[in-house]
C-alpha cells in the first residue's frame, strides 16, 4: 500500500479513507486486466495479510458483486466497513497475534458467521498449516466461513497460500455466471 495520512504505508481500511484511492485502484487494475486478458469473471477473488486483510474485508463490504470469495489473514473488520452480502470467507489468524489483536480477529470471524447465516455447529477440517485448528461453519446458501487458527503471532504461516487457493477453487461468482449465459 501507499503512504496513508499517518505516513505509514498501507491499504485503506474504511470507506472514503484517502479518497477511496485503493478501491479505485482495484477497479482500474481489474478493468486493465479485462482489456488485456480473458478473465473468468466468476473466479475473481480477494485476499490479503494484516492491513491487506483489513482491506479484504473492505472489498467484501464495498465490492461484493466483483469477488467470488474472500481470504483474510490476520485481518479485522472496521465498523464503518461492515459487509452485508453473504460471501464465502476463509480467515486465518494467530492466537498470539498482538499486532492485530486476536480478539478483533475473532470478532471479524463472528461477524462473518452472522452475515453468512452459517450453522452454529461447526465441523473440524484439515489444514496444511502446522498446528492449526481448522473449523468449517457450513451454510445452506453456499457461503461458508472457514477459520484456521494457528498458535503463532502476527504471521503468514507456511502453507497459507495453498490453503487460500484450495478454498477459492470451490467457489464461483453466481451472479457473473448467470450474467454470462
Amino acid at each position: 500500500g501507499l503512504p496513508t495520512r499517518d505516513g505509514l504505508s498501507g491499504w485503506q481500511t474504511e470507506p472514503g479513507m484517502d479518497g477511496d484511492r485503493d478501491l479505485k485502484m482495484v477497479d482500474v487494475a481489474l478493468a486493465s486486466l479485462r482489456k488485456t486478458y480473458k478473465i473468468d469473471e466468476t473466479r475473481v477473488y480477494a485476499t490479503g495479510f494484516s492491513n491487506g486483510g483489513h482491506f479484504t474485508y473492505l472489498l467484501w463490504a464495498q465490492r461484493p458483486a466483483v469477488f467470488a470469495a474472500y481470504g483474510a489473514v490476520a485481518g479485522r473488520i472496521r465498523p464503518s466497513a461492515m459487509p452485508v452480502q453473504p460471501k464465502p470467507l476463509l480467515h486465518i489468524g494467530g492466537k498470539n497475534d498482538h499486532q492485530v489483536d486476536f480478539a478483533e480477529q475473532t470478532a471479524a470471524m463472528e461477524t462473518a458467521r452472522k452475515i453468512n447465516g452459517v450453522s452454529p455447529s461447526p465441523t473440524n477440517c484439515t489444514s496444511q498449516i502446522a498446528a492449526t485448528r481448522c473449523t468449517l461453519y457450513a451454510s445452506s446458501t453456499g457461503t461458508p466461513v472457514l477459520t484456521e487458527v494457528h498458535p503463532g503471532g502476527h504471521a503468514y504461516p507456511e502453507g497459507t497460500s495453498e490453503e487460500i487457493v484450495k478454498f477459492f477453487k470451490q467457489f464461483r461468482l453466481e451472479s457473473a455466471k448467470s450474467a454470462a449465459r
